[in-house]
């Protein structure tokens, strides 16, 4: 029976520890680094080895993977001497699940063709709860042959794996997704205000959404939450508002108009403002029943 290759694992958040954990469950080898210690010895304490430097862990490794926050930690990883494309091995597989701009995405893509590195944009799509699951949507551009090496790695943590194209697919692909996640939850702020103000009861709004014509997988997930007021974050206000100005640079560089995401940016800029940065972006929904005078507790 063959060896499972050694995998490297930088980036230990919300994310990447689930992700890497579902790994190291089917046998895989995961050395890991993050910049905390405590983060990386979540995974330690899995199985995973620790590595105190991008150079260490990408070293030891023949398939790498980064679970990372936005585009300035990506590019501290990937590029400079110290960084994961000028340490790869020979013919060594990276694998950036992170949810960047095309534009720096294509420059790590430049740099790591002349160093020999094959590069795949794996951004995913899903939160914490699904990763612990194995249940998120993994969407893939870059060179195929490399994605079938990983594609078995990939499936460890993911139930869906769509393969896009040979360039920035994943990248542009994941905006789209977003974009409609942040345009119906603003949706959804609004409605159940709406609602409430004119008399109907809390629970009969969400029952009612989860059963209609306009429910979706997400929509009926989020619906279940807000039963319970549940808020507990799964992407913060403020990596929300990281993502739509992604969506909005890449709209202006495509000749897009965006007028509602520009409008929910202004939403959710305010919430970051009002010190709701770290807290979940669905309480938008909480925002929008202050605006109105509506109550924020528990209802029927």
């Amino acid at each position: 029976m063959a060896l499972l290759p050694v995998i490297g694992w930088i980036g230990a958040g919300r994310m990447g520890v689930p992700m890497a954990g579902s790994l190291l469950r089917a046998g895989y080898p995961v050395v890991v680094y993050s910049r905390s210690a405590t983060k990386r010895r979540k995974l330690v304490s899995q199985g995973a080895r620790e590595a105190t430097s991008v150079a260490e862990c990408t070293r030891a490794a023949e398939v790498l993977f980064s679970s990372l926050p936005d585009d300035r930690a990506l590019r501290e990883v990937a590029l400079g001497p110290e960084g994961l494309l000028a340490n790869a091995k020979a013919g060594a597989v990276f694998a950036d699940t992170s949810t960047v701009s095309p534009e720096l995405s294509e420059e790590v893509s430049r740099d790591a063709e002349q160093r020999g590195v094959a590069y795949l944009r794996i951004p995913i799509s899903g939160n914490a709860a699904s990763a612990q699951l194995g249940e998120l949507t993994a969407l893939v551009s870059g060179p195929e042959p490399a994605w079938r090496i990983v594609k078995p790695m990939v499936e460890t943590f993911s139930r869906t794996q769509i393969y896009l194209g040979a360039g920035e697919e994943a990248r542009h692909m994941k905006l789209v997704i977003n974009l409609l996640v942040v345009a119906t939850a603003q949706a959804m702020a609004e409605a159940l205000a709406l609602g409430r103000k004119a008399g109907l009861g809390w629970q009969a709004l969400l029952d009612t959404i989860g059963q209609s014509t306009i429910a979706s997988p997400f929509l009926k997930v989020k619906a279940g939450l807000m039963k319970q007021r549940d808020f507990t974050p799964t992407m913060t206000t403020h990596l929300i508002l990281k993502d739509i100005d992604l969506m909005l640079a890449a709209a202006r560089a495509h000749g897009v108009q965006m007028p509602v995401t520009s409008a929910t940016r202004q939403v959710m800029q305010g919430a970051v403002d009002a010190g709701y940065g770290e807290a979940d972006y669905m309480m938008i929904i909480q925002l929008a029943e202050q605006q109105c005078g509506l109550s924020s507790e528990e209802m029927d």
